[in-house]
C-alpha cells in the first residue's frame, strides 16, 4: 500500500512560509552547536496514539477511522504498518516507539498473541529497511486487558504476574529483533486505589523482581541499550508507584536497579505530579538518569492526561536547555506521545499536529542553544554560589569541616543577613529577550 494519506513530503520552507504543510523551524540539516538539528532532536512517532488512537474518551466513542481500509484484524494491523512508515517518510521522522498490543491484534492466548506479533514484525522489518527507519524503544501494554485490573507486576495474583512476565519477555524479544536501543516500563496500573486492600511492601518488591528478571533476560540476549521508567503520579490508578522522577530514582536505588535504568520523562506526567517539565528533567540530569522524553503537553485547567501535541515554545526551550546541559541524547530521543484532539479527526490533522510539534521543539532547541551561548543565566548562577568556592564555603563543599568548627565560626560572626538577590524577574526577562529579541 502506498500514498494512504495523499499528502506529499513535508519540507522546510522557513519562518516566512504560510504553507500549513511545511516546516517553519525544523530544518533537519541545520547545524546547531556542532551537529545537525535532527541529531539533537531524534524525533520518534508514537505508534499507539498515531495509528491506534481513534478519539475515544470516557464520554464518547471514537471520531476517527484508524482501520486504514482494512477489514480483518490482521489486515487492519498490516495497514497500520504501511501508514506508520508513510507518515515517518513524509514527515522525515527517523524513529518510532510501540507497545506490543499496538502493532498486532491480541489473541485468545499468549501463544496466539505472539504468533500475530511475529507476522506483523516481519512486515515492520521489511519496511524499516525500505525506508531506513529505526526503533527508539519498545514496551508491553500490561494495563489495557481486564486481567490487569489489579496491576501486572504488582498484581495480587501470581498467575497474572506470570502472564505479564511472558508478555514482557516477548516485547523485549521484539525490541531486540528490531534493533531498539531502549525498553520502557510504565506502570499504568502499578499502584493502588485504596491502602485498605494493599500490601504495598509486597507489591513494590514484586515490581522490582519483575524488572530484575527483565534486565537479566535482556542482557543474556545481548541487549546493550537502556531500560527506562516513565514516571506518572496517577491515572488510571489513584496513586502509581512511579509517582515522579525522584520517587522512581529512590525505588531504583533501593533495589539495585539504578545501573540499568534511566528516566523516560513525559511533559504531561510532570504537570500531573505538580512539577514543571523542566523540573523533572533537571532531577533526572542531576542524578545522571536522564534518558529519553515523551514530548507532549497537558492542559493545566484539566486534571487528566490530555497528551496534546506540544506547542508551548517556552516549555520546549527549557526542555532542550536541560537536554543540551545533559550532553544530548544517547539511546533516547523525543517521542511524540501525543494525539490530535477528538475534534481534529481528519488524516490531514495528523500531519499538521506533527508539524506543529516538530517546529515547536526545533524552535526550542535554537532558543536553548542561544541561552547557553549568551551565558548570562549560567554566569548569574555561578556568581550566586560563589561563596562556596573559597574560605569556609569551600571547606563545606570539600567535607573538610565539622559541626563544631561551623558553630565556632558562626559564633564569631554575630548577626548574619543574606546579601544575595535572586533576581528572578531579571532572569525571566533575559529569557524573553533571547526568545523574542531581534
Amino acid at each position: 500500500m502506498e500514498n494512504i494519506f495523499n499528502i506529499g513530503k513535508i519540507k522546510y520552507e522557513g519562518v516566512s512560509s504560510t504553507n500549513p504543510f511545511a516546516f517553519k523551524h525544523y530544518n533537519p540539516t541545520e547545524i546547531i552547536n556542532g551537529k545537525p538539528m535532527k541529531d539533537h532532536l531524534k524525533f520518534a512517532l508514537s505508534y499507539w496514539h498515531t495509528l491506534c488512537g481513534d478519539g475515544t474518551d470516557m464520554f464518547g466513542r471514537g471520531t476517527m477511522d484508524k482501520s486504514f481500509g482494512g477489514k480483518t484484524p490482521m489486515e487492519i494491523y498490516k495497514n497500520k504498518v504501511y501508514a506508520a512508515f508513510e507518515l515517518m517518510d513524509k514527515l522525515d521522522i527517523e524513529y518510532f516507539c510501540f507497545h506490543d498490543r499496538d502493532i498486532a491484534p491480541e489473541g485468545e492466548t499468549l501463544e496466539e498473541c505472539n504468533k500475530n506479533i511475529d507476522e506483523i514484525v516481519a512486515l515492520i522489518k521489511e519496511l524499516m529497511k525500505k525506508y531506513n527507519k529505526k526503533l527508539l524503544w519498545g514496551t508491553a501494554n500490561c494495563f489495557n486487558n481486564p486481567r490487569y485490573a489489579h496491576g501486572a507486576g504488582t498484581s495480587c495474583e501470581a498467575d497474572v504476574f506470570a502472564y505479564a512476565a511472558g508478555q514482557i519477555k516477548k516485547a523485549i524479544d521484539v525490541t531486540i529483533e528490531l534493533g531498539g536501543t531502549g525498553y520502557v516500563f510504565w506502570g499504568g496500573r502499578e499502584g493502588y486505589e485504596t491502602l485498605l486492600n494493599t500490601n504495598m511492601g509486597l507489591e513494590l518488591d514484586n515490581m522490582a523482581r519483575l524488572m530484575k528478571m527483565a534486565v537479566e533476560y535482556a542482557r543474556k540476549q545481548g541487549f546493550k541499550g537502556d531500560f527506562y521508567i516513565e514516571p506518572k503520579p496517577k491515572e488510571p490508578t489513584k496513586h502509581q508507584y512511579d509517582f515522579d522522577v525522584a520517587t522512581a530514582i529512590g525505588f531504583l536505588r533501593k533495589y539495585g536497579l539504578d545501573k540499568d535504568f534511566k528516566m523516560n520523562i513525559e511533559a504531561n506526567h510532570a504537570t500531573l505530579a505538580g512539577h514543571t517539565f523542566q523540573h523533572e528533567l533537571r532531577v533526572a540530569r542531576e542524578n545522571t538518569m536522564f534518558g529519553s522524553i515523551d514530548a507532549n503537553q497537558g492542559d493545566l485547567l484539566l486534571g487528566w492526561d490530555t497528551d496534546q501535541f506540544p506547542t508551548n515554545v517556552y516549555d520546549s526551550a527549557m526542555c532542550m536547555y536541560e537536554v543540551l546541559k545533559a550532553g544530548g541524547f544517547t539511546n533516547g530521543g523525543l517521542n511524540f506521545d501525543a494525539k490530535t484532539r477528538r475534534q481534529s479527526m481528519t488524516p490531514e490533522d495528523i500531519f499538521l499536529a506533527y508539524i506543529a510539534g516538530m517546529d515547536t521543539f526545533a524552535l526550542g532547541l535554537k532558543i536553548a542553544d542561544k541561552i547557553i551561548k549568551d551565558g548570562r543565566i549560567d554566569e548569574f548562577v555561578k556568581e550566586r554560589y560563589q561563596s562556596f568556592t573559597t574560605g569556609i564555603g569551600l571547606k563545606i563543599v570539600n567535607g573538610e569541616t565539622s559541626m563544631e568548627e561551623l558553630a565556632e565560626y558562626a559564633a564569631k560572626m554575630g548577626d548574619v543577613t543574606t546579601k544575595k538577590s535572586g533576581k528572578q524577574e531579571y532572569l525571566e526577562s533575559v529569557v524573553n529577550q533571547i526568545m523574542f529579541g531581534a
